[in-house]
């Protein structure tokens, strides 16, 4: 099918508009009338010049364009990627540096990008949201973000048009604390994703796909949401079809019911821990370090030796169990935030989500998994610190069946957790849609490229804002807040991007004190392109 979606269409013409589009897009008007604040305007210059910097830039040139990329295991898709590589080149800075990266898109001709630098708290013109916070950058055109990164964490970055986070276009960005106060011997970057482009279609036919919805298809009981919660830790309960390289190829996958082709469609994936069901998109790889399983990334070390691991989802539609064969994982930041340290066994990761683990490495050789919730197949790196042999592709240390804390029984660590302070405006976010017509939606209503700024969620700088996520659906959500990192309760952890179950309501709370107009929206790539997105703006 033709790769050209009705977004990168919009956002050619709009590309081609230059500022007035943008200018016409950020000029919208919130209840009442009064205007709201523009991405480029007086307010978000005056929150930038109050960001602590160091003075130093670090300048890079990212490419985008089509590459051939080599995925291990005789697997070299064709895809997207920048420099040539999948993922991208790490990037480091310390805090308080500025950022200036030229995006140099060399993508196929009327394709247009951008660059969203996911988790950073930064000015809002450079949040990489077109049309909302800056014109698209077309085919054979450049753009620079210039920005401060002035709050440590594990962090990434990846397009904001259409679905093309599901191709190999993302990188992972750390941004180093020189006052860190963990101790540790090496720093190791885990990146995850779920990988289809290039071998069994394209991101875009994976789209046209699900958007035909389920109609009448009898999906039959293995497919209706569980009714165990977040605490069930059972491995009998991860059910899911089989993800093998057989089951995935083409002539294997492809099959109709009542008329409508399920190649990409997954069909019974079922999870305990997300609520019912856990995913829409059949895969045929998981990958750690762009690497397939069969094939896996190796980080060698010598026993003894105290590792952080910084875990990045950076997948589409696939949440990771992850754990290190015969080693325990502290936990100690999420989403860039420290928390109380919490020692596990496993993790559970949705796509948007990172996690910094403390591990203490034995000697020999072990497993890193990243078992694909509910979908049977799994992601694998090795750790080799000593003699022993490579443990098959499939391998499922029992550490994913025991001891997992997920993000809402964290606490935050005292110096990162909000002040006690009155609520001034709570937003009702009802997350909606289903699978049967594939109409997510926040609130109802399907998020309008065309119109950004239609039906805002409303704040006012200086607010303390509740959200209250309440998922009328039957599939869980991850939920990404640009610009800013919300609290989960009153003592829960700091983050961006955090599951709401289906049928469970979930209560956050930030400050709004990074002005601009920011998306929230559900980090599922193919729920989000669908509509579930909003836009919370500043009132001027």
């Amino acid at each position: 099918m033709n790769s050209i979606n009705r977004r990168s269409l919009l956002l050619a013409g709009l590309g081609a508009a230059g500022a007035g589009a943008l200018a016409a897009c950020s000029s919208g008007s919130g209840p009442g009338g009064n205007a709201l604040v523009s991405p480029s305007g007086s307010a978000v210059a005056v929150a930038e010049r109050k960001r602590a910097r160091t003075g130093r830039q670090q300048k890079l040139t990212l490419t985008a364009a089509p590459a051939m990329v080599d995925l291990g295991g005789g697997v070299i898709p064709k895809t997207w990627a920048f420099d040539g590589r999948t993922p991208g080149k790490e990037v480091r800075l310390s805090v308080g540096d500025t950022l200036v990266a030229e995006l140099s898109n060399q993508l196929p001709r009327r394709t247009t990008t951008s660059i969203h630098w996911h988790g950073i708290a930064l000015r809002n013109d450079m949040d990489g949201v077109p049309p909302a916070t800056q014109a698209a950058v077309r085919a054979g055109s450049t753009f620079t973000y210039k920005f401060i990164a002035d709050v440590p964490g594990t962090y990434f970055f990846h397009p904001h048009v259409g679905v093309q986070l599901d191709r190999g276009l993302y990188a992972p960005l750390i941004v180093e604390d020189p006052k860190e106060s963990l101790a540790y011997d090496d720093d190791w970057v885990v990146l995850l994703d779920d990988w289809v482009d290039g071998v069994t279609g394209t991101p875009d036919e994976v789209f046209a796909e699900l958007k035909q919805g389920m109609g009448g298809m009898e999906m039959g009981a293995s497919s209706s949401p569980s009714s165990s919660g977040m605490e069930g830790h059972d491995m009998g309960d991860m059910g899911g079809m089989d993800m093998g390289s057989d089951s995935a190829s083409p002539s294997a996958s492809a099959s109709s019911s009542g008329g409508m082709s399920t190649k990409f469609m997954l069909m019974g994936a079922t999870s305990a821990l997300l609520g019912g069901d856990a995913g829409d998109v059949k895969y045929p790889h998981h990958l750690i370090n762009g690497r397939v399983a069969s094939d896996p990334d190796v980080y060698t070390s010598k026993p003894g030796r105290k590792v952080r691991l910084r875990i990045i989802n950076a997948g589409s539609d696939t949440a990771y169990r992850v754990a290190l064969g015969a080693h325990k994982l502290t936990i100690t930041h999420t989403d860039g935030f420290p928390v109380q340290h919490q020692e596990v066994d496993a993790l559970l990761v949705a796509m948007g989500e990172r996690y910094d683990v403390l591990v203490t490495l034995g000697d020999g050789v072990f497993p890193l998994v990243a078992l694909a919730e509910g979908k049977d197949a799994n992601g694998l790196a090795l750790v080799r610190t000593g003699a022993g042999s490579k443990p098959s592709a499939t391998v499922r240390p029992k550490e994913l069946g025991g001891m997992m804390m997920t993000a809402s029984q964290l606490r935050s660590a005292d110096e990162v957790r909000l002040k006690s302070a009155t609520t001034d405006v709570t937003h009702q976010i009802k997350l909606t849609g289903g699978m049967e017509k594939y109409n997510w939606a926040i609130n109802g209503t399907p998020f309008d490229m065309k119109d950004p700024g239609a039906h805002p969620i409303v704040v006012r700088e200086g607010q303390r804002v509740r959200l209250d996520f309440v998922n009328d659906s039957d599939m869980w959500h991850p939920m990404h807040l640009h610009g800013h990192t919300y609290q989960i309760g009153g003592f829960g952890p700091r983050k961006d991007t955090a599951i709401v179950l289906p049928k469970k309501k979930l209560s956050v709370f930030f400050d709004a004190d990074n002005p601009g107009q920011w998306m929230l929206h559900c980090h599922n790539a193919y729920h989000g392109e669908a509509g579930m997105m909003a836009n919370l703006a500043y009132r001027d």
